[in-house]
């Protein structure tokens, strides 16, 4: 074989090395985080989640979404079935900081509110908060509107500055239930935050806020899965939120 042939055969064959290890590499990279911790939380937890799902007809690995409301401080998980999502269980949440009202900048003691996206990479075994998972704070739209802050979590331990905790036990199962969609085939699931449940009439309640226009930006998301039981597309153009590819009139305010 002549020394051409030979060498662009070992180039190929270190090309095909190349693109084998960087699958491999990509597909764990794809997978939430396992630690002793997980293995020892899901072991404990998932004979009885799997059940509690089979009777409401749920399953494990079931793409998963969240919304949570200040005011009642309440975190639902929802999961797809029958290609709609269905609502699984609220949990209390144990405690927030601040008040209604987007947060705006690092330190000022403010939980978000907004659109928010959980990868793989965002789940944390390893957190001080027993377990928890990064909502993506800030995203584009906040970036948008100059709002700083970092390590906005979903975690145990029962202690605020600025996330939304969970007792331990709350945590663990929504931790397992979000860790087995992305697990699953789920590359990431949505987190919807809201002051409170965006009715008509806690709108007209809250109508003197300095949010209401940006309240009324965040109902659009809101109205859309209350319609359809399907998570909306959102994107942001000219700094407000999109949900469809639709802009709706809202009220005017630069404080959006």
């Amino acid at each position: 074989m002549h020394h051409s042939q030979r060498f662009l055969i070992f180039c190929l064959t270190l090309t095909l090395a190349f693109w084998q290890c960087s699958s491999i590499a990509s597909s764990i990279e794809d997978k939430p985080p396992v630690t002793d911790k997980v293995e020892a939380v899901l072991a404990k937890v998932t004979p009885r989640l799997a059940e509690e799902l089979a009777d409401k007809e749920f399953r494990l690995g079931a793409p998963v979404f969240i919304r949570i409301f200040k005011l009642p401080a309440q975190l639902e998980v929802w999961l797809e079935k029958n290609e709609r999502y269905e609502l699984f269980r609220s949990y209390p949440v144990c405690d927030f900081s601040g008040y209604p009202g987007p947060k705006l900048r690092e330190g000022d003691w403010q939980s978000p509110e907004g659109f928010y996206t959980v990868s793989a990479d965002r789940m944390n075994p390893r957190s001080s908060y027993h377990l928890s998972f990064n909502i993506g704070y800030p995203n584009e739209y906040d970036r948008y509107r100059h709002r700083s802050g970092s390590n906005i979590m979903v975690h145990g331990s029962c202690s605020s500055m600025g996330c939304f905790a969970m007792n331990d036990s709350r945590m663990e199962e929504i931790y397992a239930l979000a860790h087995a969609a992305l697990s699953n085939s789920q590359e990431s699931f949505a987190v919807h935050i809201f002051p409170f449940r965006m009715t008509a009439d806690n709108m007209n309640k809250f109508r003197s806020s300095p949010w209401i226009g940006f309240w009324q930006n965040l109902k659009e998301g809101f109205d859309a899965f209350e319609q359809t039981g399907q998570v909306p597309e959102i994107r942001i153009a000219g700094g407000r939120y999109v949900v469809n590819g639709t802009i709706r009139v809202a009220m005017k305010d630069n404080r959006q």
